[in-house]
This record gives C-alpha cells, sequence and structure tokens, in this order.
C-alpha cells in the first residue's frame, strides 16, 4: 500500500473519530443545557460548532475516497497532479472544520471569530484537489480509451 493511501486512510478514520466524538459532546451540552452553547446570546457558536462536526465527518469521508481512487490507479507511482491533490484535500479537510470550530469559540453577539476565515481558504484548497483528481481521472480515461483503440 503506498504512502499516500495509508495516509489518506488514517486521515479518513482518525477524523471520523474525532468529529464522532465532538457530535457526542456536542449532544452532551445540548443534554444538559450548558448555557454556553444552549443559551439565545450562543446560538452562532452552536451553529459553528455544529458545522465543524458535520463538515468535518463529511471530509473525512472525502479522505476514504480520495484513498480508494489511489488504489484504483494503475501506476503503483502518483503522478505530480494527484500529489498536489493529496495534500490539499488534507489541508481543506483540517482548515474547513478548524475555522468553523475557531470561529465558533470566540463568537460573539451572533459575529463569529475571526478564524472563521479558515473556512474560505480550505475551501479554496479543497476544489484545487478536487480539480486536480477530476483532471487526473478525466485524461487518464482519455489515455486508457485511446489505449484500448490501439
Amino acid at each position: 500500500m503506498s504512502s499516500f493511501v495509508s495516509t489518506h486512510l488514517l486521515w479518513g478514520v482518525s477524523g471520523l473519530f474525532f468529529y464522532a466524538l465532538l457530535g457526542v459532546a456536542l449532544e452532551f451540552l445540548l443534554a444538559y443545557k450548558v448555557p454556553a452553547f444552549v443559551d439565545v446570546e450562543n446560538s452562532e457558536r452552536r451553529l459553528l460548532f455544529r458545522l465543524a462536526h458535520a463538515h468535518g465527518t463529511l471530509l473525512s469521508l472525502l479522505q476514504l475516497g480520495f484513498a480508494f481512487i489511489l488504489t484504483q490507479k494503475k501506476s503503483p507511482t502518483i503522478g505530480r497532479r494527484l500529489r498536489v491533490a493529496s495534500g490539499t484535500l488534507s489541508a481543506g479537510t483540517l482548515l474547513i472544520p478548524a475555522g468553523f470550530f475557531l470561529g465558533g469559540l470566540d463568537a460573539r453577539s451572533g459575529d463569529p471569530g475571526l478564524l472563521v476565515a479558515l473556512v474560505p481558504a480550505g475551501a479554496f484548497l479543497l476544489l484545487v484537489g478536487l480539480g486536480l483528481t477530476f483532471w487526473d481521472l478525466w485524461t487518464g480515461r482519455a489515455a486508457d480509451e485511446h489505449q484500448d483503440a490501439l
């Protein structure tokens, strides 16, 4: 198994564990009506924490999907495009939920904290990684069809 595959499997599984744990913690705060979480003036914090949980969980699944894509490559090595995609997908997976969570820690008067600015940066990196992955798969598909025609 390539190091890229094992890295993305680790990102995916550890992310699912961490964000499931975060979800349990949020349920605990809700069940015990912790004022810092449930009071009306903290609705922005509650929303941002929930967004961190949801995005983190889904992006962890994306990491597992990317690991699967890497296992389907015919070549034992991956090209430059997928190496860059690997890094940008991992950075996006880290920055998006972190931005929501850290923005929620400092939420005041209905406004998120400044660190919510990590979210658009992470979204940009995520889109770059997805675009590079699509491009690699599309050009690989075209090359396979050309090879089959010969």
